[in-house]
């Protein structure tokens, strides 16, 4: 049986990570960068120099890294020289590319309403026509658990999504009534001890987990060619198409920003 032992200094990172209240995704991507720096260097972080820094981000260039996640990774750097080393002088030499502005890829009402009709299983439609009939992200659709669903109110209650923002959106009948033949048909067996308010809607092959959005992106992508859509579409269509859909229709601006949980909102330009 192994031990892994974890530095004073990704300790000490994880520390003021955990203090900042960074969710657990961007604590994975900060030291994944960490990481990747210390491979470069062949030696820990808290040795590094300006020049290894300046090398550091020609080096990402030069092999062809993307601007997403280039700047991804200097977000990481960026924190262990600023929060946890406290050496502004090297954060100052870290700098971010402006990312391209690009208008994202829309389904059309005929390709969603086909997107959903092959999909291969009840669970597989019921993911899917949260995506698009409520305008969840991926990680908004697998963390639903039974109590954010308000039958009544016809609303899902949205809980500490992106920027830490709780939210209501709207549920349709139709939708509501896919949950419902979900919850009849889905396995007791998952949960059985769990109380039914905290029980994840979606569970996963982990115990205790729920689905991952690895797998609701692969079950996206197989129903997409399933319905013989071409275009590069991805699992965030989903959320693009509802808003641009409800702009089509005439619904206002104002409402679709309170939806979708943003300041603001043009589902013709931003993501």
């Amino acid at each position: 049986m192994s031990t892994v032992t974890v530095s004073p200094l990704r300790q000490r990172m994880i520390e003021d990570m955990n203090a900042r209240k960074l969710c657990a995704g961007t604590q994975r991507g900060h030291i994944h960068s960490c990481k990747r720096f210390a491979r470069f260097l062949k030696q820990s972080p808290d040795t590094a120099t300006a020049e290894d820094i300046r090398r550091f981000q020609l080096h990402l260039s030069e092999t062809g890294a993307s601007i997403c996640n280039r700047n991804r990774i200097m977000t990481g750097l960026r924190f262990l020289f600023r929060v946890t080393l406290r050496r502004l002088d090297l954060a100052a030499e870290i700098y971010h590319l402006r990312e391209p502005q690009k208008i994202p890829l829309v389904m059309s009402q005929d390709e969603t309403r086909r997107l959903l009709a092959v999909a291969s299983s009840l669970k597989v439609r019921v993911l899917l026509s949260l995506g698009y009939g409520c305008g969840l992200r991926a990680g908004e659709v697998v963390r639903l658990k039974v109590k954010h669903i308000d039958s009544a109110q016809r609303i899902i209650r949205v809980e500490q999504s992106k920027s830490r923002k709780d939210r209501n959106v709207m549920l349709s009948p139709d939708t509501l009534d896919l949950l419902r033949q979900w919850w009849k048909t889905r396995p007791p067996s998952y949960d059985s001890t769990t109380p039914v308010a905290e029980r994840w809607l979606f569970p996963g092959r982990k115990p205790g987990k729920p689905v991952t959005t690895r797998q609701l992106n692969r079950l996206f992508h197989e129903a997409a060619d399933a319905a013989g859509i071409r275009k590069g579409v991805t699992l965030h269509a989903l959320r693009h198409s509802f808003a641009t859909h409800l702009l089509e229709r005439g619904t206002d601006i104002r409402v679709i920003q309170a939806l979708l949980g943003r300041a603001t909102y043009c589902p013709r330009t931003t993501g």
